[in-house]
This record gives C-alpha cells, sequence and structure tokens, in this order.
C-alpha cells in the first residue's frame, strides 16, 4: 500500500479514462476513488464510464460516487456538441466496453471527499479534471479542508495561450467559472492548464504499441484513444496528435519536476465578457505568500515516457 493517497473528480470521457489508467498503474499512490461529474459527459454516463473502465483495467475495488450534475450558477447542464465529436456520443470513442459489475457507491459524493480529508490530510491528493463544482461544495460545506488536503491538482485554465472554448475560457474553468473562482481563491493548488497539455501529445505510433499487446485492455484503449485522434484531425489539425489533459495532470500531481511553475494569487472572471478568465488577482498582486502554482513549461519526453511505461505496463496484464 502507497502512503499516498489519490481520488480523481472526473467528467470520464476519453482522456480522463487515460487519467484513470494513469493512477491505477503509478505504484506510489493508492487510487481510493472516483467522483463523478459533468462536462465531456453528463454525469451519470461518466460515472458508467468510469465504472467501465476500472473493470476493463482490473481495478474494481476503487469505489465511484456521482457528483454534482451542474453547476454551481445553474439548475442543469446542456453538453456541449464539440463534446461529443471530441469523446463520441458515449463519452468513449464510442467503444463498447461491457456493463460494470460494479455499481456506483449510495453515498454521498462530497462526504466521501470531505471524510478522505479529515482520514488522509496531507497523504491525499486531488485531481479534478472537470468542472470545480463538487470540490468548490466540499469547501463551502467543509471550510477547513481548504487548507488540509495534501494535493490539489487541476487540470484546466490557461494563462499564457487562449482558451479552447472561447478566446480566454478553457472549457472545466468555464463550465463554472463561480466555483472555480471560489477554489482558487482558498484552495493552495497546481494549475495543469492548456499552456502544457497541448504540449503532451499522442500519437496512432504509440496506441499500435497497445494494440501490439494483443490485450483485451490494450486493444480497447487503442480504439478509444484512436477516435480521440481522429477528432483532433479534424478540431486541431496544427498539433498532429491527441492531447493528454488529464493525464498529464495526474502525472503531475504525482511527480511535479514534469513541469516547471510560476506562483501566482489568481482569481477567475465571472463577467460576461470575461468569463472563465485564469488571471492574476489584482486584489493580492503585492502578497507574497502565493496559492496557486501554474505550470508554464513541461518535460514532454520525460512525462511521455513514464506515461507510455504505466500504461503499457498496466495493459499487458489486462
Amino acid at each position: 500500500m502507497a502512503q499516498k493517497k489519490m481520488i480523481l473528480d472526473l467528467d470520464t470521457g476519453i482522456d480522463d479514462a487515460m487519467a484513470i489508467a494513469y493512477a491505477v498503474a503509478d505504484p506510489d499512490v493508492d487510487l481510493i476513488g472516483i467522483i463523478g461529474s459533468y462536462g465531456n459527459v453528463y454525469v451519470e454516463d461518466g460515472v458508467q464510464n468510469s465504472l467501465k473502465i476500472l473493470e476493463l483495467l482490473g481495478a474494481t475495488d476503487v469505489p465511484v460516487y456521482q457528483g454534482l450534475a451542474h453547476s454551481s450558477e445553474s439548475d442543469h447542464f446542456d453538453r456541449m456538441p464539440v463534446s461529443a465529436q471530441i469523446h463520441g456520443e458515449n463519452g468513449i470513442g464510442e467503444v463498447q466496453l461491457p456493463d460494470p459489475k460494479r455499481q456506483p457507491e449510495t453515498g454521498d459524493a462530497i462526504d466521501f471527499f470531505i471524510d478522505a480529508v479529515k482520514k488522509y490530510g496531507k497523504d491525499l491528493i486531488l485531481v479534478p479534471t472537470g468542472p470545480l463544482t463538487n470540490l468548490d461544495a466540499a469547501i463551502k460545506k467543509a471550510p477547513e479542508i481548504a487548507t488540509k488536503i495534501g494535493n490539489v491538482t487541476i487540470m484546466g485554465g490557461a494563462v499564457t495561450v487562449p482558451g479552447n472554448v472561447t478566446n480566454v475560457a478553457e472549457a472545466n474553468i468555464q463550465q463554472d467559472a463561480s466555483a472555480a473562482n471560489n477554489v482558487f481563491r482558498k484552495v493552495p493548488l497546481t494549475q495543469v492548464g492548456l499552456d502544457v497539455t497541448l504540449r503532451t501529445l499522442l500519437t496512432k505510433k504509440e496506441t499500435q504499441q497497445w494494440r501490439d499487446l494483443h490485450t483485451k485492455s490494450g486493444e480497447a484503449f487503442a480504439d478509444i484513444v484512436d477516435y480521440y485522434i481522429k477528432a483532433y484531425e479534424v478540431t486541431s489539425p496544427d498539433l498532429h496528435g491527441c492531447a493528454l489533459h488529464d493525464p498529464f495532470a495526474v502525472g503531475v500531481a504525482i511527480n511535479p519536476d514534469f513541469v516547471q511553475t510560476i506562483g501566482l494569487n489568481m482569481y477567475v472572471t465571472t463577467d460576461e465578457k470575461y468569463y472563465g478568465r485564469t488571471t492574476g488577482d489584482p486584489a493580492r498582486l503585492d502578497d507574497p505568500n502565493t496559492n496557486v502554482k501554474v505550470a508554464v513549461n513541461a518535460d514532454v519526453d520525460a512525462y511521455l515516457k513514464s506515461f507510455m511505461d504505466h500504461l503499457t505496463k498496466l495493459f499487458k496484464k489486462q
């Protein structure tokens, strides 16, 4: 058993599935739970995808909780058409995996997370790779946990590059800017945003290595990720591959040496014109006690080697 415990907060689409695989494969953490969110898919579908991926990987002991179904600003969630284009209607590249034998947990997702913070404290790692609605709800319900979580590493935001849903906003932050703003002001965290995730790319050369394993998980992940790569050929042809957004955040959470960061006090703008922008907080510019580490450069080669080693070894087993 590893000393460090990890909880993933996922809107399980294709890169989230790879994030699960990385967390399951890494020996330095124990994946103790997944909290479902909305974004790439509806929350119910994301929870089922998480359960299916865990079963595919032989990690059926990991509990999955259904988190909040929509942003803190609304009473419903409408999936963006581009999400279906990139991840497929089912969220995992239209690959049909068996219905999972394990069901979602019946307990409250927010309480599960709060209890984990109280139990593990500085040994707990949280990696949200969707909207920050669940984390926001947790710190509103139990404000004392905001500074007790050992490591919060988010996939979201953009500082040195444009956003991917508007010129200034990245999708995860834009889904619930109010929740993100509350988290950015109160929680020490590392932001793994588009600044670095767009540099960590996977191609069909790598997925062919998984296919060549001739295992169930290797072939399924090759099919899932090839769908993602094909979608990127349409949406981002200049990248020549698919971005490893969410699994890179998991990698950085475990090994921060994969990125170089700058310390900032940040907030998220909620006005209509710049909704969802992650930027420096003008009210705290002179405060030397910064709470956000913004990843601005990446050791791409080192991460990609780790990523392929982790997933390939895992897929060989199943």
